[in-house]
Formats: C-alpha cells, sequence, structure tokens
C-alpha cells in the first residue's frame, strides 16, 4: 500500500501475501531512460509549442498591423464618403431646386399651351357674343328681326367650321332661338315710321268742323259782272216787265242802261252770297268744336303734329304700347274736331285705324338662350 492512499488500513480487505521477487537490473535501467524521454519529449513538446506560440505571435501581430492600415484605410475612405455624401447633398440640393423650377415651368409652359389651344375657341366665342349683341341693338334700332337672324345664322356656320364639341350647346340654342324668331309675327317699323310722317304731313291740309266755306263748293259760285251783263242780254224779256215792249235805247245812253244794271245785279249776288256765309245751319256732334277759334286750330293741328311724332319715336323704340296710346288719342282728336266726311281725315281715320291694329303685334324676341350658352361656354374653360 502506497503511502498517499488515505484509506485506512483496517478497511483494506485482506490479501494474501506474496513473496517478492528480486529485481533485475533492466527493470532498474528502464525506468530513469522512460523519464529522461519522457523530459526530452516533453521539452521537445514545449519548444515545439514556444515555436507555434513565436509564429502564432507574429502572425497576429502581421494581421493587426494589416487591420491597423485597413482601418487606417477604412477611415480615409469613411473620410472620403462623407465628403462625397456632402457633396452629392449639396448636388441633389441644388437638384431639387432646380426640379422645383423645371416643375414649375413645367406648369406655367402646360397653361401656355392650354391657353394658347383654347384661345382660338375663346376668341371665336367673344367674336359670336359681340357680333350677336350687335345684332340685338341694330335690331331693337331698325324694328327688324334680318339683322338678329343674319347673325345668328353666321354664328352657326362659323361653329360648324370650329367643330369643338364644347360648342354643341350654343349651336343648339342658336337653333331655337332662329326657329323663335321666325315664328313669331313682327311689325315693319319703317313702313309704320314712314305711315306716321305721311300723316304728319297731311294734317294741314284735314277740314275742322267749324271752318267758314267748308261748304262753299256745294253752293253755286258768285257770277262775274260781264257774265251778269252776257245772260241779261241774252234772257228774253220778262211778260210783266213795263219796258220790255219799248224799243230799247241806243247810243251811250244803252251802254250806260246796261252797265248799271250789271253793277246793281252784281251788287245784290256779293250781298245775297254774304248773307249767306255770316248765316249757316250746321248740325255739330261735339259743340267744343264749334267754339274752336283759329288760333287754336293751329295748337290743335301742332299737338296732334306732336303726338304723331311721339308715336314714331315710341315705335323706334320697339314701345308698340305708348305708340298705341297717341294713335288712339290722335284718332279722338280726329273725331271730335275734324270733319270726317272729308277725303283727307276718312283716308288718314283709315290709315290710323290700321296702324293701330299693327301696334297691337307680338314684340321682338330676344336671342337669351344663345347669349346663356354662349356665357356658359366662355366661363368654362
Amino acid at each position: 500500500m502506497s503511502a498517499t492512499d488515505p484509506t485506512p488500513a483496517t478497511e483494506m480487505p485482506a490479501r494474501p501475501e506474496r513473496t517478492e521477487r528480486p529485481s533485475t537490473p533492466s527493470a532498474g535501467i528502464g525506468l530513469p531512460a522512460l523519464a529522461l524521454v519522457l523530459a526530452v519529449g516533453a521539452l521537445a513538446f514545449a519548444g515545439l509549442q514556444w515555436q507555434k506560440l513565436s509564429t502564432t505571435q507574429v502572425e497576429l501581430a502581421e494581421r493587426a498591423r494589416e487591420t491597423a492600415e485597413q482601418v487606417a484605410k477604412a477611415q480615409a475612405q469613411a473620410a472620403r464618403s462623407d465628403e462625397l455624401a456632402q457633396e452629392l447633398q449639396a448636388r441633389l440640393t441644388v437638384a431639387e431646386v432646380r426640379l422645383s423650377e423645371v416643375s414649375l415651368q413645367r406648369t406655367q409652359l402646360e397653361e401656355l399651351m392650354l391657353s394658347l389651344s383654347r384661345s382660338r375657341d375663346d376668341n371665336l366665342i367673344q367674336d359670336l357674343d359681340s357680333a350677336v349683341r350687335l345684332a340685338v341693338q341694330q335690331a331693337q334700332l331698325t324694328g327688324s328681326a334680318q339683322p338678329l337672324l343674319t347673325a345668328l345664322k353666321a354664328a352657326d356656320q362659323r361653329i360648324a367650321r370650329s367643330a369643338q364639341p364644347r360648342l354643341n350647346p350654343v349651336q343648339r340654342a342658336i337653333a331655337r332661338d332662329i326657329e323663335r324668331l321666325q315664328s313669331t309675327p313682327l311689325a315693319d317699323i319703317p313702313a309704320l315710321a314712314l305711315q306716321l310722317d305721311d300723316l304728319s304731313r297731311q294734317v294741314d291740309n284735314w277740314p275742322l268742323l267749324n271752318e267758314v266755306g267748308l261748304r262753299r263748293s256745294k253752293l253755286p259760285a258768285p257770277a262775274t259782272p260781264a257774265a251778269t251783263a252776257a245772260a241779261a242780254a241774252a234772257a228774253p224779256p220778262a211778260k210783266d216787265d213795263p219796258e220790255a215792249g219799248a224799243e230799247p235805247p241806243t247810243g251811250w245812253r244803252e251802254a250806260v242802261a246796261r252797265w248799271w244794271t250789271g253793277l246793281w245785279r252784281q251788287v245784290g249776288t256779293d250781298a245775297l252770297d254774304s248773307a249767306r256765309d255770316l248765316v249757316r245751319v250746321t248740325r255739330i256732334d261735339h259743340p267744343e268744336a264749334a267754339l274752336l277759334a283759329p288760333e287754336q286750330s293751329f295748337f290743335l293741328r301742332e299737338n296732334i303734329k306732336l303726338r304723331l311724332l311721339n308715336a314714331r319715336l315710341a315705335v323706334t323704340a320697339r314701345n308698340m304700347s305708348a305708340a298705341q296710346v297717341d294713335v288712339i288719342a290722335i284718332e279722338t282728336l280726329i273725331e271730335r274736331y275734324f270733319d270726317t266726311a272729308a277725303a283727307p281725315v276718312a283716308a288718314a281715320s283709315t290709315t290710323l285705324g290700321r296702324l293701330r291694329k299693327d301696334l297691337a303685334g307680338s314684340p321682338m324676341p330676344r336671342p337669351d338662350e344663345t347669349l346663356a350658352a354662349l356665357a356658359v361656354a366662355a366661363g368654362g374653360r
């Protein structure tokens, strides 16, 4: 039992004793040699490990140096990368600014192109609107629908040539306005104004009811002295004339007698005609017509002329109701103060009646649908 064995001797089982053999010389030599071999081996192993460790240290140092170089290169490259990144950031900022400028220029260019592309349509719409409004004014001044119809037809043709789809509603509105204008009966304003002017020129020739000598044409014309003398000479002598059987005087006495006879007869005829003109019996339905003084008749005719002029202005201004009121007032004045049996007055009454019927026509329609469609097309750009 070895001295290092911690187990007590008492606990060990009993072993049979064996006899120790005497050691041989080979066994005593083998142990130190083995220890020497082991020591040499351990020394060689330690040398190898030292050499390996040295090699490893060299390699580590080399790798550390390479790593340091790589780190330095990496740092330099990182510094260059930072500089490049800063430069790229600056370039990116400049590029963004330029991109914004280019975007703004592109937007402006698109708006310019859009305005250029639609400028033709907008100009067409403005021209059509101006033409239609001018035609409306001309139609109101002339009283004829022909200028308005011509302008609407010209606008329809221009829209058809332009071939723009967004102007189709305008074209349909123009067609409806043309149809409405053609189906509406309109008064001929120039003809009405001409008739009123003719009546204004004829007012001075209309005879009044209280004019002296109004029916002079119906009375026998007074005889002249020569005609009276010739009639007396040609007439046979009266049966109850005491001087009929006597012989006519001869010479200058006969001439004087004939002259005095013709003079007395002429004076008697003139006196009779004057008496007839001073006293006449005439039926007058309106008493105020008989009391009209000569100066009042002048103002009456001027009042009628002013009424006719006012009616003409109303017709020109397309105010048919006011013109109709003036015509009715003129008819009332003619019936009250003028001789309706006279041919000029009767013709004037007929003309005024026809004017009153013509003035009751329909008013000229306006192209409101066309103007509204043009406004929508102009506002939709």
